[in-house]
């Protein structure tokens, strides 16, 4: 008891550079895997992985019009996920977290506040330390989960870099009773298409991350749950602080703007996801022998979310579940036979030319629906979250996809 009491004070008596104690949620994440277990990566399992997405990468050349986005190919064991994913997270966490250290400190009686000083400091610090502690313990258990860096539908790992995780690829593939060296090659299929749509799209990552922000902007902190929460910790007893659990203190307000930017999210996430689910399949098709089995398994693990990102949905208030998978699967297969592989990505040449949700409904006629590029002359390329107009990669294109007529459908 000394010892945690200790570790409190100085966590409280650390200032923070944020709402979150990111060092406490590493520190929570680290012991649970070590608790749990976190297999190293051995020589093996670090070649098959490489040569898996070298294969992928292969096998997707006539299923896509969009090119490698691969620069470096690894293999991750747990710990290794979070700690190269952990920008991204600290990127979507901080916001929601600051609200609620706000509304702790918005507990204490205005009159009172005065007479609190510093000790308003220390409220801020233990807001920041519940909620790293909590999101490490989500983080931890998530870490036990994935497959791959992008794995949940977000570019949380480095651009360029393609990661699997092989103690989690084994055990899925156990559970499904199927051959591990299959089910890896599956994964790798869909970690190589994440990169070629999220390396060749230039606007794609800060469209979707700024989706997730501003959805996260709109929910707001249910203060009796909060005073509630605060209520049932015993100053006497640390293990009640270690217990303290704040799932379901974030509610999401129930506007028009707020449903409007879930519903922007959700469709960001369905389209991204749609498309791989979409590409992989057809690269798989006649190559996996369980492609039908993995297809259908991955689709169900996409749409209904695992424990700990249930957890992690409950703690920050957001589900990152692609709702509408299947038919965004279908409007892409639609697009496909309508307007072929070059016509299908070139939606992806800016958001505008995205379907809306509306259009889900009926696939086939947003597909046949005659796609003028001539449109893309008003479009101002240089908005944030866009590519900027003109300004070559370093290839010496734009970056964005192949337009019709560049290449010839596969």
């Amino acid at each position: 008891m000394q010892q945690f009491m200790a570790q409190l004070q100085q966590l409280l008596a650390a200032p923070g550079s944020g709402p979150v104690n990111w060092d406490l949620a590493r520190q929570v994440a680290a012991s649970q895997l070590a608790s749990t277990g976190d297999p190293a990566v051995t020589p093996f399992e670090r070649h098959a992985v490489e040569e898996a997405l070298r294969l992928a990468d292969l096998w997707l050349e006539p299923s896509s019009a969009l090119p490698s986005g691969i620069q470096t190919s690894v293999a991750w064991n747990r710990n290794e996920w979070i700690f190269r994913t952990l920008d991204v997270w600290r990127k979507l966490c901080d916001p929601v977290a600051g609200r609620m250290v706000t509304a702790m400190g918005d507990l204490v009686p205005p009159e009172q506040r005065a007479q609190l000083g510093p000790m308003q400091s220390m409220v801020a610090s233990l807001g920041g330390a519940l909620f790293g502690g909590q999101l490490g313990q989500a983080l931890g258990s998530l870490a036990a989960e994935v497959l791959s860096a992008g794995d949940i539908g977000l570019p949380l790992g480095p651009a360029g870099t393609a990661a699997l995780v092989p103690a989690n690829i084994r055990a899925y593939g156990a559970g499904l009773e199927l051959p591990e060296d299959e089910v890896r090659l599956y994964v790798a299929l869909r970690e190589a298409a994440h990169q070629r749509l999220f390396g060749h799209v230039p606007w794609l990552r800060g469209h979707v991350l700024t989706a997730v922000e501003t959805y996260a902007a709109g929910i707001t902190v249910n203060r009796e749950a909060i005073e509630e929460a605060m209520g049932r910790v015993d100053p006497t007893n640390p293990e009640s602080l270690q217990a303290l659990a704040l799932e379901g203190i974030f509610t999401p307000e129930d506007t028009p703007s707020q449903k409007a930017s879930l519903a922007r999210l959700e469709t960001a996430l369905a389209l991204v996801e749609g498309w791989v689910c979409h590409v992989v399949d057809a690269a798989a098709a006649e190559r996996l022998p369980n492609v039908v089995k993995l297809g259908e398994a991955f689709r169900r693990r996409r749409a209904a979310g695992g424990p700990a990102e249930q957890t992690f949905a409950a703690l920050v208030g957001l589900e990152l579940r692609p709702r509408r998978l299947r038919e965004a699967a279908a409007l892409w297969s639609a697009l496909t036979e309508h307007r072929g592989i070059a016509g299908r990505d070139a939606i992806w040449g800016h958001p505008d030319l995205l379907p809306s949700g509306e259009e889900f409904a009926d696939p086939e006629a947003f597909a046949r629906a005659q796609l003028d590029l001539d449109e893309l002359d008003s479009f101002d390329f240089t908005q944030p979250g866009g590519p900027k107009g003109g300004e070559p990669d370093g290839d010496g294109t734009d970056g964005g996809p192949e337009q019709p007529g560049d290449k010839n459908p596969s």
